[in-house]
């Protein structure tokens, strides 16, 4: 199929032929469900942790007697009948929330979005992006109002040498980067606009035809 391709100007220059298998991939709601919970399942961190009646400090000693003071029987003031004492089921931070999900399901999902997002023209090829812009502001008056526009969630997919343009809009607001061999559901699945470099599509078809 062919694509067209854009420049800075945001004017058509010419068109590139992509593979049906990058940007014609039937979509598959329930793989691409699948593999965004599992990513974020795998980036979850707990870091919330709760001690319980083994890790509390101290309790060695029993209280009091077992009978005869009339009070209720007690082995360990770290129960966690007793303030201070240790937490029943409470959260653990060796829990693990990981779930494995194979390449080819990834990559899978990865082409079904790219194609769902070509199919509601909200992907857009575009040339020129040889010259590094470090600067975030000499990125954005370069980009903004012709490749994008402002206060849109838009995803930037440069090429890898292009690491001056994915630093330059890095802080753009509601500007995202990603590289080519990066591309995941989540990131993809996020902006409602998709600027590509063309050097990158180069990069995307040699990486994901072969799915």
């Amino acid at each position: 199929m062919q694509v067209p391709v854009y420049n800075l100007d945001n004017k058509e220059v010419g068109v590139v032929e992509v593979p049906d298998a990058i940007f014609s991939v039937k979509w598959n709601r329930d793989l691409v469900h699948q593999v965004l919970v599992a990513q974020q399942a795998n980036s979850r961190d707990p870091i919330a942790h709760a001690k319980d009646r083994s890790e509390v400090r101290g309790g060695g000693k029993k209280p009091w007697r077992q009978k005869g003071t009339g009070r209720s029987r007690h082995g360990s003031i770290r129960s966690p009948l007793w303030a201070g004492g240790g937490v029943t089921f409470g959260p653990r931070n060796e829990r693990v929330f990981a779930k494995k999900i194979n390449n080819k399901m990834r990559r899978a999902a990865v082409l079904s979005v790219l194609s769902k997002k070509f199919s509601e023209n909200q992907i857009k090829i575009v040339e020129g992006f040889s010259a590094p812009e470090k600067a975030t502001s000499k990125a954005f008056l370069a980009l903004a109002s012709r490749v994008f526009t402002q206060g849109v969630a838009t995803l930037f997919v440069f090429a890898s040498g292009a690491r001056g343009w994915s630093r330059g809009v890095g802080n753009i607001q509601k500007v995202s980067c990603v590289g080519p061999a990066s591309l995941n559901v989540k990131d993809l699945l996020r902006p409602s606009s998709i600027i590509i470099d063309k050097n990158a599509l180069d990069e995307i078809i040699n990486r994901f035809s072969t799915v």
